[in-house]
């Protein structure tokens, strides 16, 4: 064969192997539809991951809270004072300036830092951070404080604000309708110590007083379905005011489709939205009264953003099963 054949032959089989647009455009078609396959099933995965690390997370806070009230005799802390240096932002520490009161808190100890009790049990502030949340940027920068992560269930524990009070200043003292001790709680393998608190301004979430301001008061749980079903649920605060929407799980404020709890056991549990609301009391149960957002409320109502310690409402019913508050024998 002449050379000149040869040429022509290979050239032939050089086109042969060249794709057409047709082919390229069917191949882009297939990676285009696996795609949209796989991404969800890997976005899926990333929120799994999370969701397990959120357990992990609040299972070992759950347990330096538990291993704080062994070494406290099984009482809860709930200390109010200041400690300099004392804040998890170390960026706030070291500067001789101390920081417990207004424009920074960063060294106050008490219910709104309560993440500085478990600490010398844990050693990582890593921890106490949500890993489908972020954590409010102000807060940390300015108070040293972890919000929109994990929440301490004051009504568990009971709290102070007693720091720079007068003696008569009022509810400087919210003892817990349980006692504050972890003998107190009746089931603590299911109630909840710590949760998540979906569109909250707080670390901690407040208990419910319902004496008229005075020094010392009880406080009970917000173990009111009303309230947190907008907590949870689709819908913003007109939809709340008016009873609207709320029946589908809102992801932008619960990510994981649910709330992550640590018993008072330092159990962990992961709670589908549906399941913690059926878990929650309504008004009626709880508080005796039916009707709009404001009825049964002294201070704030069902579809008020929590960034105060304390709210109020009418006498509860204590007695009522429902384990996941406490509520029940």
């Amino acid at each position: 064969m002449m050379d000149t054949d040869v040429h022509e032959v290979h050239s032939v089989t050089m086109r042969k192997r060249a794709f057409t647009l047709i082919e390229l455009l069917v191949v882009i078609a297939i990676i285009a539809i696996l795609a949209a396959i796989l991404f969800p099933v890997f976005a899926q995965a990333k929120v799994a991951a999370k969701k397990a690390a959120a357990l992990s997370n609040v299972r070992q806070i759950g347990l330096g809270i538990l291993l704080y009230t062994i070494d406290y005799d099984d009482m809860y802390p709930r200390n109010d004072g200041c400690e300099p240096d004392s804040s998890l932002n170390s960026d706030l520490n070291g500067d001789g300036v101390v920081r417990c009161s207004w424009p920074s808190y960063a060294h106050r100890m008490n219910h709104f830092s309560w993440q500085k009790w478990p600490m010398p049990y844990m050693k990582s502030v890593g921890i106490l951070e949500h890993p489908l949340r972020q954590k409010d940027a102000a807060q940390w920068a300015n108070h040293g404080q972890i919000v929109n992560a994990f929440v301490l269930n004051t009504a568990i524990t009971g709290s102070l604000d007693t720091y720079n009070r007068s003696p008569t200043f009022k509810r400087q003292f919210r003892n817990s309708w349980l006692g504050g001790s972890t003998t107190g709680v009746p089931n603590p393998s299911r109630t909840a110590l710590l949760l998540e608190f979906p569109t909250a301004g707080t670390g901690a979430l407040p208990g419910g007083t319902v004496d008229p301001g005075d020094v010392s008061e009880t406080v009970y749980p917000i173990a009111i379905r009303e309230f947190w079903r907008y907590k949870l649920m689709n819908g913003g605060y007109n939809d709340c005011i008016n009873g609207t929407l709320g029946t589908d799980v809102d992801f932008t404020k619960v990510p994981s489709g649910g709330i992550t709890t640590s018993s008072t056991d330092s159990s962990a549990h992961f709670i589908p939205a549906g399941r913690f609301l059926s878990e929650t009391p309504t008004k009626l149960e709880y508080l005796g009264v039916t009707g709009g957002p404001y009825e049964g409320w002294t201070y704030k109502n069902d579809c008020t953003t929590i960034t105060s310690g304390n709210v109020g409402f009418f006498q509860p019913d204590t007695s009522i099963d429902y384990p996941l508050w406490g509520l029940g024998y």
